[in-house]
Parts: structure tokens; sequence; C-alpha cells
């Protein structure tokens, strides 16, 4: 009966023995630093320390980020927005410059809350990879902050996220959410929009933070050296990772100033697709093409890709960034504000009457 009874518990004993042997895991172990995104964090708050203003109540590092809307605003509406750089990444990744995507990634959300009259009051962004590189993420993020300087909005939160296996060795992801506030009584949605409104364009830095599927497929194909001189002095890893423009300190002076009926962030879908999103039903904007220069890497893209003018003014914002509509009688006032605040604004185009059935919202010239 004894060897019986030992036997029955011999199970028991060996699965005690296995655990005890089990080597013991961490974190790190499994692919995620903590220390490293610690260490993150305290390269960025000195970042984010320069873009503090009014309204800031919290500093980085708590779990949410706190915002006093400011008491200036009488009937204050909030305006968000979202949005990433898209394939550009992946210019980024093969060229290892990080620093200047994170001023794409703000732009392409406070332009887009710019356009409905607001003002940007904070900004949150999310870094995601599959294992940190602390000095990558932190170009990453000087850019950013650098981007919210220029919008005069402030980095006040976002998050790091290392996820082993998601994302192959060097690349990441980014998203960014901007956050503004506008008098209600002051929000610009087109609806103002007549026959005889003025058209005013302010120029790109060059494709901005769209088309790069189409921009990659046709360097892909042509093969150019990318460290040749370019337009310039500029080479062309410059020109085509040149970052967006942020409009908001010139078009916030402007709309302080007078009257403006429309604007519109061109992004994807281009003229095309962008200019007839603050269009009323009863009108359409005619675009003279000859009214400004069109970037040299455009003429590239067009040339080595084959593409259609139509594909082009589809796709590529074709150096343009921000349409402008104003009243005829502003357009001079409204070209010496901008001008006076360091935007190259030309006159690009008219708003027209559309007829009953005419599809086209957008009509090019010249």
């Amino acid at each position: 009966m004894a060897h019986s009874t030992t036997a029955l518990h011999l199970p028991a004993l060996l699965g005690i023995l296995s655990f005890m042997t089990i080597e013991s895991l961490s974190y790190r172990d499994a692919g995620v630093d903590i220390d490293a995104g610690d260490q993150l964090v305290e390269r960025i708050k000195p970042l984010a320390g320069k873009t503090l203003r009014e309204g800031v109540l919290g500093g980085i590092g708590g779990f949410g980020a706190l915002f006093e809307v400011p008491r200036r605003y009488r009937e204050p509406v909030l305006v968000s927005g979202t949005d990433g750089v898209g394939t550009k990444l992946k210019l980024a990744f093969e060229l290892q410059r990080h620093d200047t995507i994170g001023i794409d990634l703000v732009a392409m959300s406070v332009n887009d809350i710019l356009v409905q009259g607001a003002e940007p009051l904070f900004f949150l962004d999310y870094f995601a990879c599959g294992k940190l590189d602390v000095e990558t993420a932190t170009d990453v993020v000087k850019g950013i902050a650098k981007g919210c300087e220029l919008a005069g909005c402030a980095l006040i939160g976002g998050e790091t996220a290392e996820m082993p296996g998601m994302y192959p060795a060097g690349e990441y992801d980014l998203a960014g959410f901007a956050v503004g506030v506008v008098e209600k009584a002051a929000i610009i949605d087109g609806s103002t929009i007549i026959p005889g409104d003025v058209l005013l364009g302010l120029p790109s830095s060059g494709a901005h933070s769209n088309g790069y599927s189409l921009l990659r497929k046709i360097i892909s194909r042509a093969q150019p050296d990318l460290t040749q001189a370019f337009d310039g002095e500029t080479t062309f890893a410059e020109a085509i990772l040149a970052p967006t423009r942020i409009y908001v300190q010139a078009l916030r002076a402007l709309m302080q100033a007078l009257p403006v009926k429309g604007l519109a962030h061109i992004t994807g879908g281009g003229l095309t697709g962008n200019v007839p999103r603050i269009l009323p039903p009863a009108v359409k904007a005619e675009i003279a093409q000859a009214a400004w220069s069109r970037p040299k890497l455009f003429d590239w893209l067009q040339r080595e890709g084959g593409v259609a003018d139509s594909e082009m003014h589809r796709v590529f914002n074709c150096g343009i960034g921000m349409v402008v509509v104003v009243a005829r009688e502003d357009v001079q006032q409204a070209l010496q504000i901008l001008h006076a605040a360091g935007e190259a604004a030309v006159v690009i185009g008219a708003i027209k009457p559309r007829a009953a059935g005419e599809a086209a919202t957008v009509v090019y010239s010249g």
C-alpha cells in the first residue's frame, strides 16, 4: 500500500519540480522596454514645454490632458481633426530622415480644422512601433513640437505604443489629433460664396503628405538618384520629404481682418476633390492653371509617370496647398495681409454660376 500511495503522488511532485525550474520572464523579454519608454517621456517633456500656451492646465505624463477654452470666446464651438502622414513614412524610413515627418503630422490636422475658422488649441500624437528606438522617436517628436509651435497650439499629450511583431524593424506609424475652437457666428462653411467671388492660392512646399503611393510608384520605376541636386540646391530626397506647410498664422491674421468666405485645404483629392467641398450647389470654381508656377517636382512626376492632367489635379496639390475664397472687393487687402505674413498668395480663379444639370464643380483654363 505504501508503494501505491507514493505512485499516486509522483505526478503532482514532478509538476511542482517542473514549475520550480521555469525560467522567469519579463516584459523586456517579450519585446517591450518600459525603461526606454520612460526615457522617451523625459525627452519629450522639454519639447512639449516649448509649445505651452494659455489654457493648458496640466503637463505631459498625466492620464488625461487638461485644457481650458480661452474665456475671450463668447459662444465657443470645438472643432476636432485627426490624420496621419500616409506612405510618406516609407520614404522617411528608407532615407533615415525622421526630423520633419512630425511637422507633416501636425500640419494635416491643424490645417483641416483651420478651414472652418478654428484656432488650434492643442494636439495629441500616437506613435506606434515594434521596438522603440528612443533616438528615432525623439526626432519624430521634435518635428511634432516644431509643428505645434508653428501652429500656435500646445502639445499636451499622446501615446507611445511598443508592440512587438506588429511592425517591421525600423518602421513605425503615426497619427495625430488636433482640437480647436471657433466662435459659433464665425464658423466658415462656404455658404456665403456667390458668383464673382475670387479664389486665392497659397503655395505648397511640394507634395505635402498626399499622393505618396503614386509618387513612390513613379520613383520605383524611374530609379532617380535621390542625392542629386534638384531644383536649385535642394536634393531630390529633400524635395520629396519637404514638410507640409502650416497656414495657421497667416490665415488667422486674414480672418481677423476681413470676411473669409471659404477655405479648402488641398489634401488627398487635389484641387479637383477639395475645392468642391466648400462650394454651394449653384456655383463652380474656374481655376487658371497658368496663374502660378508649378513646382518642378510635379513636372517630374507627371513626365516620369506619364500621369494625365486630370489625374495630377485629382491626386496632387500641384503647388497650391490652400485655397481662400474672398469677395472681389476684398482681394487686394487680402493679398496685402497674406504677403505681409510671408505667404506668396496669388489669384488663381473665380467663382462662376453653375448651370442646372452641369456636373463639373471645378473647371480648369490656361
